[in-house]
């Protein structure tokens, strides 16, 4: 299990940017692993890099971030309105449309290397997706799949019904990954009324405080991400800093 050993910080709440430079410095350590390696003996297996495994919490505040295949004009407000209603927005380098971070909101950030569990993007996301999907059953929402649309949702069958609880949208470089999922725990969703969340129009977003009618500690469900992440992605979770909030 050791060439699985995911390391987790708890940043609490943090800014977007700084949040973004964190995982940039640790994605950066491992393709630099992975370059020293490859001049060193460059018919070695990249499988077996020394790399080191991540998994960043955090809650942000109030931002829209904008994926690199995301339109603008799933932005709302103009600039002038976003100072104003002090919201932040960052044009990112991940997948996806734009959404909405904020408080209430638990922000995860895999950075792992998929040469240790399994080089396919599609896989990576399904088990992201599965994580989130037993961790909501936890606290009695079942959450599943929509066909083509990235994240977990809630009656995803039911037209008119459908409501995205988790989003998700990843980068990845030489097969380590970067960005992840953003769960509405206890969120205001009022802050999505100002975006076209992920760039599907018509349907909802939800948050697990509204489905089951009461605000949760952001600390038990995390607890229970960690659980169902060690379940799904077969890997041993190592707790390296815990947020004191």
């Amino acid at each position: 299990m050791e060439s699985r050993k995911v390391y987790v910080e708890d940043l609490g709440r943090i800014g977007y940017a700084e949040a973004w430079d964190l995982q940039e410095q640790r994605l950066k350590a491992g393709l630099d692993i992975k370059a020293e390696r490859h001049r060193n003996a460059p018919d070695a297996d990249a499988g077996e890099a020394p790399t080191r495994h991540h998994f960043l919490f955090c809650e942000h505040p109030p931002v829209y971030t904008l994926g690199k295949s995301g339109k603008m004009e799933h932005l709302l407000l103009s600039e002038t309105e976003l100072t104003e209603r002090g919201y932040s927005f960052f044009p990112t380098n991940r997948g996806g449309d734009i959404t909405y971070h904020g408080p209430g909101q638990i922000v995860g950030y895999p950075i792992l290397d998929l040469e240790k569990f399994r080089t396919d993007i599609g896989w990576y996301l399904r088990n992201l997706e599965e994580v989130i999907i037993r961790t909501i059953g936890d606290f009695g929402i079942r959450g599943g799949r929509s066909v083509g649309e990235t994240g977990v949702w809630i009656d995803p069958d039911l037209p008119g019904s459908e409501r995205k609880i988790c989003a998700m949208g990843v980068r990845c470089s030489r097969w380590i990954t970067m960005h992840g999922f953003a769960l509405n725990v206890n969120t205001d969703l009022g802050d999505f009324d100002h975006i076209v969340p992920c760039g599907i129009r018509g349907k909802q977003v939800a948050s697990m405080e509204r489905e089951i009618g009461y605000a949760l500690p952001l600390a038990e469900v995390k607890s229970s991400i960690l659980r169902h992440f060690a379940e799904v992605f077969d890997a041993d979770v190592q707790l390296t800093g815990v947020s004191s909030e």
